[in-house]
């Protein structure tokens, strides 16, 4: 499709590769123009301009610099073609959406590198509950936390865990560690046999998808069991 022809059309009548919000879900925000991703914020156009021709209206308008932009008051937009309020409001809020990012603190993730750590983390969740739950640590290559999911709720004895939902957690999460973790109400630290055999699955799935199993750790209240120090990995 031609620049000249796709702009005469509405986005939904373009080809889904054109589209910003495909374009986006395909290969990531950093491959959009601003244009485009101002075209998201836009959602619609109008019988005459799609989002792109508005957002390319929007920044040329601010000289097609960001930080220009960021500085337009309200009453800037009015004289833009195919912008209204709820545009300008968008776009607006986005901006000071940007700014209030810059001035955060960056999210501290813990470290979860020994059962130790993995231990004190989920006591909390785990200490109080009379069935068993089954979870796992999601980390990136510094033994950083990136995401804590739990995959199974069991009964009173035990409880079990599809490899194919943790594996997937792993690869959508960008995960390069992973560690398990359940509990026993019962408060024995014995690992069962069921236990053992879900342990040797998921260290075999890690290494097929060449991640690495950190630890399989049983918590009770006031005590674990750690399969990498019984050296059972």
């Amino acid at each position: 499709m031609s620049t000249a022809a796709t702009m005469r059309l509405p986005i939904s009548r373009w080809s889904i590769e054109d589209r910003p919000t495909e374009k986006l879900q395909r290969l990531g925000t950093d491959s959009l123009t601003d244009a485009e991703l101002l075209a998201i914020l836009i959602g619609s156009g109008t019988q005459q301009y799609s989002a792109v021709d508005i957002a390319k209206h929007v920044m040329g308008k601010f000289n097609n610099n960001l930080n220009t932009l960021g500085k337009a008051r309200f009453d800037e937009f009015e004289d833009i073609e195919g912008v209204g309020t709820q545009t300008a409001c968008k776009i607006m809020a986005a901006v000071e959406l940007g700014k209030r990012r810059q001035l955060a603190t960056a999210e501290l993730r813990p470290d979860m590198s020994t059962a130790t750590r993995i231990y004190n983390y989920m006591l909390p969740k785990m200490q109080d509950l009379n069935h068993e739950e089954f979870w796992v640590l999601l980390m990136n290559q510094n033994y950083k936390l990136l995401k804590a999911e739990r995959i199974s709720i069991g009964g009173i004895t035990e409880t079990s865990a599809d490899i194919r939902i943790i594996m997937r957690e792993a690869v959508l999460n960008n995960a390069t560690i992973l560690a398990a973790v359940h509990n026993h109400p019962s408060g024995s630290l014995t690992p069962s046999r069921a236990d053992d055999t879900l342990t040797t699955a998921i260290k075999n799935a890690c290494s097929i998808m060449r991640m690495y199993f950190l630890d399989h750790v049983i918590v009770t209240d006031g005590a674990y069991m750690s399969y990498h120090e019984q050296g059972k990995l």
